[in-house]
């Protein structure tokens, strides 16, 4: 089973670009997950550009109280502290909405989007992110680090205690959409990710991913097998403008369940 957790942080973005109430982002989750949807993440950036902390606390009082078997993910670079506009820092959010699952993310304030995983080569900085991990788990967070698909760094992921990994599919996307899905180097490239999958199973790591999944390449991702969660936000929300919100998060679903046939196709001997 793959579960498909949706990132609303668009939904956000379209109504602070009006500074009113709509689109509701907890609207919008309920349609999410009315749909089938197993999980809702948010990753609350510094500069408030989409998700706020009010959201944060919203959904997560939403989602324990009405759909408690619901994930809630909340994404985000832990060094990120308190600002003046009123972001209380990621500590603070995992702390006080205490989400089933937080994934930490090595991105500034000024990045657009995350596009690079966790290099935990230095030591000093797998120890601090180690402190990191312990604190959230402690907090009752499952922990996954946002990684690129090198299976030397998934090796230091598990030393430092992630009980998952969120494998940044960013690459694989472009050469997708730039190449087409039988193209060899898109090929040799979802081999990639099934090497590091494999590694990551290997060492008892929950494997995630994320990153430009869309309804072209995601089915041929999911493929590989292993893949216990995805969160898909832009493509998707860009996909309810031609399908609306709850008839893409199902054409997802479908989607996803495509790409576990034919996982279970490539595993089946003979």
């Amino acid at each position: 089973m793959t579960a498909l957790s949706v990132n609303v942080n668009k939904i956000a973005w379209l109504r602070n670009a009006r500074e009113r109430s709509r689109p509701s982002v907890r609207e919008a989750a309920w349609t999410i997950i009315t749909a089938g949807a197993q999980g809702i993440t948010v990753h609350p950036r510094p500069d408030q550009r989409h998700i706020r902390p009010d959201d944060v606390h919203a959904l997560a009082q939403m989602l324990a109280g009405d759909h408690p078997g619901i994930e809630f993910n909340i994404e985000g670079n832990p060094a990120a502290g308190p600002r003046d506009n009123g972001y209380p820092g990621f500590d603070h959010l995992i702390e006080s909405a205490r989400p089933h699952q937080a994934t930490l993310v090595p991105d500034s304030d000024a990045q657009l989007t995350s596009d690079h995983g966790w290099d935990l080569s230095d030591p000093a900085e797998a120890a601090r992110v180690a402190e990191i991990i312990a604190r959230y788990q402690g907090w009752g967070a499952r922990v996954s680090l946002f990684m690129d698909p090198v299976e030397a760094q998934i090796a230091r992921a598990k030393e430092c205690g992630a009980d998952r990994i969120e494998l940044y599919t960013g690459p694989y996307a472009d050469l997708a959409e730039r190449h087409g899905l039988d193209h060899p180097e898109t090929r040799a490239c979802r081999q990639t990710y099934l090497d590091a999958t494999r590694c990551a199973t290997r060492l008892g790591l929950g494997v995630n991913a994320g990153h430009d999944l869309d309804l072209d390449n995601l089915a041929a991702f999911i493929a590989i097998g292993d893949i216990d969660e995805v969160s898909i936000g832009h493509a998707l929300i860009a996909d309810a403008l031609d399908f609306g919100l709850s008839e893409s998060v199902r054409k997802y679903l479908d989607t996803i369940a495509v790409g576990l046939e034919r996982a279970a196709a490539s595993a089946s001997p003979g």
